[in-house]
């Protein structure tokens, strides 16, 4: 597949349906958080720090600056906690201004002035497919992206415009796709695809959600980034749980690779060409966050060189 899915743009397909505009995306935020204990006991994994902004600040720019303009936070009990981050701060706002903070004011006005921000609890986590048709009503009948909310993207391209720009030239749904290790592929939804005349772009014929090594009809698997038709709320309300008591979105969107087209049907992948930084899980958390802090220059100039002394002295 490495070879098929070339570095470039998608073509426009021949014959292919015009998408319309994306302007909503449904982050899922209502995860336990079981894996990154104690520090969630209290504050959500959602809003957990990447150096100096929560996970889901990262993943809201990134919505925006793709040109998305309504965004819902599918969260549990905490929602107040998101609805306080993104919303206004006024006291705060007030004692930045009269002690002359206007730079860490500027940052709060950028946090209140992404996209607009809506919340919608899920009472209990039954899975990605239950978060997602928690969206149903906010998105009505328009295509929308669905963001993982322990996934932060890294890297020069906008994944999500080149996502919105492949479903405008194939419809259906476009998923994001990165290749790992077949020893890992138990914990994840694994794809199975055929080229298209795009070497961009492939067909999805399959999803296995959590497949053993053996039973992996490939070492691809979908991340936490997709463009979506509609038609997968229909599906969802039909999907059974699956593996664990859970509503998996795999499920529903490998029956959606095998539908029509004029059914909301078909799906294709692209593939993520940065970095994605996983915080779903201590060891990914701390990496993760050591990978943005070497990558910002105005935390690397003096956080490079500590490290590289602190390395040292391990041995």
């Amino acid at each position: 597949m490495a070879s098929r899915v070339a570095a470039r743009g998608s073509a426009q397909a021949p014959g292919a349906p015009e998408g319309h505009q994306v302007r909503k995306a449904i982050i899922p935020l209502a995860g336990l958080g079981s894996r990154l204990l104690p520090a969630t006991k209290v504050v959500p994994k959602g809003m957990l720090p990447l150096a100096d902004k929560p996970v889901v600040q990262y993943i809201v720019e990134e919505a925006a600056a793709a040109g998305l303009t309504d965004i819902l936070l599918v969260t549990g009990a905490d929602r107040k906690t998101f609805d306080a981050h993104f919303g206004p701060a006024p006291e705060l706002e007030r004692l930045l201004a009269e002690r002359g903070y206007h730079e860490a004011l500027g940052e709060l006005a950028t946090t209140t002035g992404l996209a607009r921000i809506s919340c919608v609890a899920q009472d209990e986590p039954r899975g990605l497919g239950d978060a997602v048709l928690r969206g149903a009503d906010y998105v009505g009948a328009e295509p929308f992206a669905i963001l993982f909310g322990d996934n932060v993207l890294r890297g020069p391209e906008n994944l999500l415009a080149r996502m919105i720009a492949a479903r405008s030239a194939y419809g259906g749904t476009i998923l994001a796709l990165t290749e790992i290790p077949r020893s890992e592929v138990s914990s994840r939804g694994v794809v199975a695809f055929e080229p298209t005349s795009d070497p961009a772009v492939v067909r999805i014929t399959d999803l296995v959600e959590k497949p053993t090594a053996a039973e992996a009809p490939s070492n691809w698997i979908m991340i936490g980034r997709c463009v979506c038709d509609p038609a997968i709320f229909r599906i969802l309300r039909d999907t059974p749980a699956g593996h664990g008591g859970e509503i998996h979105l795999s499920d529903a969107l490998g029956v959606l690779a095998a539908l029509r087209e004029d059914r909301g049907g078909g799906v294709h992948g692209v593939v993520l060409r940065g970095r994605r930084l996983d915080t779903g899980n201590t060891q990914d958390y701390i990496r993760a966050t050591v990978e943005l802090a070497c990558s910002r220059p105005d935390i690397a100039g003096e956080f490079l060189p500590w490290l590289r002394h602190y390395v040292r002295e391990l041995g």
